[in-house]
């Protein structure tokens, strides 16, 4: 009986909304008793969830009540045999539709992600297109939704939680099947925030500054004539780079922070962003062409814009959404799986620690100066500060001129992190290295047969440091997103628990950058120092991501904001921020630098991962002193998709906390002066 439901497709009727409570009360009891005399209380727990969490989601279109009655009694599934069938049958096939969907996407995408030539609208419209926009809409309509919800129900986080230890791997699979579906979102919701956010990110891909084109008060300009970054990224890296710079690394840097500044308030001249024609102080906001002063008119709020659409377009869905009635729910319960209140409390009780003055104090010595805001990128705990970018960028040109040196080279970075050649080979045999038109992102496949892509700015005379670095990152990415699907017992524990748990995989190899390329740092402290830096760096994402977080309330208590509206919040709350957590250390308030991040604009709630990224990478790290990276990288990784807490319990031995890190500042901080 159960083939038959996947031809069966009907179209849903318009204006249904999942709020509406179809199903009777009495019924579901009804049924509910039925199916338990039938099959005995030993499955009860079952029959409850499986029939309750399919009435929820049933609507008038669907059938009657009494359709709704038989379809539960005919479909639900006692046979632990037959269950194990259909288990397989729902791993392989959802394996092919994601996978292929997932393949699609890519492709389609690929004018906007790769570089190559200028943009065309229909490139847009085609690579906002989402293949799988209307199989939630299909499968409902068919009943293929019903019969998964009714036999392999959903557990809610807590529910996770309380069970989760006592579950073997085959159950967890079967608890991720039951989260497919939670909710019944139209096909022109979801298409309409695939639109938005792609519009979002080609906007922040093609945000590009000429900084050869930057003028100072005396009309210098401090940068190569050729240079040309993305913000944030590139703007922060640069930063980043001119600590290494002795005579005019200060000077470069106060003008970056400048041109970061007038982006936030949206004052920066439209006409300057990715255009190579004009001369811009970014101080005086004056606009130059051929060293006569012209006029210009402010970016018209286009970057609030871009966020309100993301919160419009991801706000229509809340009311589909019954067990995750927000946006904000969905991402912290359900896509996350760490509350959102204890992830704040992560967050803050690092940002409060008394290792921050301790830490800030260690800089502005090192510094010999007091610090500044753009301090907050602070980079001299790291190897490469003390080399000039010059020559960082020398060395990976020469290594890496184009992309088929770094797709070549990828077996070779594997070995020197331990893996056998065997299984270099096998990793990395599954990863496709692109030119990116953006600053650079990993993609991973989702079946297998396909292979995740590594994305990174590659310019026509190579790979600068910038590029590599981001490399590195993306290619750890790329070999958890490689591990996490092939290497995994049940396709349906494929990938880690969220993005916080890639990231950290991501900064494990990212730190290793220099050792990859020949630069050995045998300082006898460079543990500690590389300590110091996650803290710093912890620091400063930390406030980032309080801004994302309480930008993202800020907009579920204004649904009626404009963007004029949503740009003074994010900038007062940047401030807020600032001033509680930054203006005591760096010694000035109302600073708005923490709301430069491109990811708030085109990756809505995103930024939460990286902070926690950061401590899962500190405390991974540890658990690696004196193994091989490889073998416990492979063990680790080898868990899937199982939640967060649990996963680092197997992994470490603890779940997340900020308080490993912290002592490990007190034991860096003995020994750092």
């Amino acid at each position: 009986m159960f083939t038959s439901l996947f031809f069966e497709c009907k179209q849903p009727q318009k204006n249904e909304t999942s709020m509406a409570n179809f199903i009777p009360t009495s019924s579901i009891k009804k049924v509910t008793d039925t199916l338990v005399a039938q099959y005995g209380d030993a499955l009860k727990l079952r029959i409850e969830k499986g029939v309750s969490q399919s009435a929820a989601l049933w609507r008038a279109s669907d059938g009657t009540v009494l359709e709704f009655e038989q379809f539960c009694k005919a479909n639900f599934v006692a046979s632990e045999g037959r269950l194990d069938t259909l288990f397989q049958k729902y791993s392989k096939n959802f394996e092919l539709l994601n996978g292929l969907f997932n393949k699609l996407s890519v492709s389609l995408k690929e004018p906007m992600h790769l570089a190559g030539d200028e943009l065309l609208p229909i490139d847009e419209i085609l690579g906002a297109y989402e293949p799988s926009a209307h199989l939630n809409d299909d499968f409902f309509a068919n009943k293929v939704a019903f019969h998964i919800v009714l036999n392999f129900p959903f557990y809610t986080l807590q529910e996770k939680t309380e069970l989760g230890d006592s579950w073997n791997r085959k159950q967890w699979a079967c608890a991720r099947l039951g989260d497919y579906y939670t909710s019944r979102v139209p096909a022109e919701l979801i298409q309409k925030f695939s639109d938005e956010t792609t519009k979002a990110d080609t906007y922040i891909s093609e945000y590009n500054i000429y900084l050869g084109n930057l003028l100072n008060d005396k009309s210098e300009s401090l940068f190569p004539a050729d240079l040309k970054l993305i913000t944030h990224w590139g703007l922060r890296d640069e930063i980043k780079s001119n600590y290494a710079d002795k005579t005019r690394g200060l000077d470069k840097q106060r003008m970056i922070y400048d041109v970061m500044k007038r982006i936030i308030s949206q004052e920066i001249p439209k006409d300057v962003i990715n255009n190579p024609n004009l001369k811009w102080n970014p101080k005086t906001n004056k606009l130059f062409k051929d060293s006569k002063e012209v006029a210009g008119e402010p970016e018209p709020n286009a970057r609030y814009q871009y966020l309100l659409n993301n919160f419009l377009a991801v706000k229509a869905i809340d009311a589909y959404s019954p067990n995750y009635p927000t946006y904000i729910k969905r991402k912290f319960e359900l896509e996350l799986e760490i509350p959102e209140a204890d992830v704040e409390q992560l967050f803050v009780s690092l940002l409060s620690s008394p290792q921050v003055k301790q830490v800030a104090s260690l800089i502005k010595t090192r510094l010999g100066r007091n610090l500044e805001p753009f301090d907050i990128w602070y980079d001299g705990f790291k190897s490469r500060s003390s080399i000039s970018q010059f020559d960082l960028d020398h060395l990976t040109k020469a290594k890496y001129p184009n992309r088929d040196a770094v797709q070549k080279d990828l077996p070779e970075i594997l070995k020197k992190l331990g893996f056998r050649n065997d299984k270099a080979l096998y990793i990395t045999d599954k990863i496709q290295v692109d030119a990116s038109r953006g600053a650079g992102h990993a993609w991973g496949a989702q079946m297998k047969g396909d292979k995740a892509r590594l994305r990174t700015r590659i310019g026509n005379d190579g790979m600068d440091y910038k590029g590599y670095n981001i490399a590195v990152h993306e290619f750890g990415h790329t070999v958890e997103q490689t591990l996490t699907l092939y290497d995994i017992d049940y396709w349906l524990l494929n990938g880690v628990p969220n993005t916080s748990f890639t990231e950290a995989a991501a900064f494990l190899f990212q730190k290793k950058d220099l050792d990859l390329i020949g630069i050995n740092d045998n300082d006898i402290n460079k543990q500690h120092l590389l300590t110091l830096d996650n803290f710093w760096g912890s620091y400063e994402i930390m406030g980032v991501s309080l801004v994302d977080m309480y930008v993202w309330r800020w907009l579920y208590e204004h649904p009626e904001a404009t963007a004029p509206q949503l740009k003074e919040a994010v900038i007062s709350i940047a401030k807020d921020v600032w001033n509680k957590y930054y203006a005591e250390i760096f010694g000035s308030k109302d600073e708005t630098i923490l709301a430069i991040y491109s990811h708030m604009i085109d990756s809505p709630l995103y930024l939460p991962a990286y902070p926690v990224g950061h401590l899962i990478e500190f405390q991974i790290d540890k658990q690696m002193v004196g193994k091989v990276f490889a073998d416990e990288m492979m063990r680790i990784y080898s868990q899937g998709r199982i939640i967060p807490q649990q996963w680092m319990k197997a992994a470490v031995g603890k779940e997340i906390s900020a308080q490993p890190l912290l002592n490990g500042v007190d034991e860096a901080l003995k020994i750092i002066k």
